[in-house]
């Protein structure tokens, strides 16, 4: 989080700084040459912005699972055949359920490109695969989940993803599931933000 703020003051002084160059030093012919540099660091700075709120969502992630270091996830670009949604996946198994494999889709956001490419097809470069491989994983892939790429000695996770199941994001019209899931479980979801039913409780047993 404290990298992101850096990262948005950053920005913010470079264009402040353009737009003071611009200003004061440069004459009217000259000042299509920092047009570029005040659109790029603009449009920079509301990214970092964008993802202030991703960010400390993936805090809350981390605060309640550890990091996992997972090989040989199925993944893929193109539909997964269990749902409905056209979007890239990876498959992870239930921590419930062993031998149950469960889809978890990428929502499209400005950031999935990297993923994108890493996640790849056919033709995807070997080296450009070999970097989300293993897949540094934390979560509860029936809710919500954090998937993230080796730094490049291998010990640390970088390029850090939020993924929601789309009944766990709270939109309007999504009903939360519990997909089997024991009240611990919820609840361990729910503290990480993911919008998920109220535990059932079991009936009391006559007396």
């Amino acid at each position: 989080m404290a990298m992101i703020g850096m990262r948005v003051v950053g920005w913010v002084a470079v264009w402040v700084g353009s737009l003071g160059v611009l200003v004061s030093f440069l004459s009217p012919g000259y000042a299509y040459l920092f047009i570029p540099v005040l659109l790029y660091s603009a449009f920079r700075a509301v990214l970092q912005l964008a993802y202030v709120r991703p960010s400390l969502q993936i805090q809350r992630v981390l605060w309640e699972y550890p990091w996992q270091l997972l090989a040989d996830v199925p993944r893929g670009r193109t539909k997964h055949p269990s749902v409905e949604e056209d979007e890239m996946w990876v498959e992870l198994e239930n921590p419930e359920e062993p031998g149950e494999r469960i889809p978890l889709l990428f929502l499209s956001t400005m950031r999935t490109f990297w993923w994108m490419r890493r996640i790849g097809t056919a033709r995807t470069k070997p080296e450009l695969k070999a970097e989300i491989e293993p897949l540094w994983f934390a979560g509860d892939p029936r809710f919500v989940a954090v998937v993230a790429a080796s730094g490049r000695k291998g010990d640390a996770p970088r390029r850090l993803h939020l993924l929601y199941q789309r009944t766990a994001t709270g939109r309007r019209g999504i009903e939360p599931a519990d997909r089997n899931a024991s009240p611990a479980a919820l609840e361990r979801a729910r503290r990480c933000g993911a919008h998920v039913p109220d535990a059932v409780r079991p009936h009391a047993r006559p007396h």
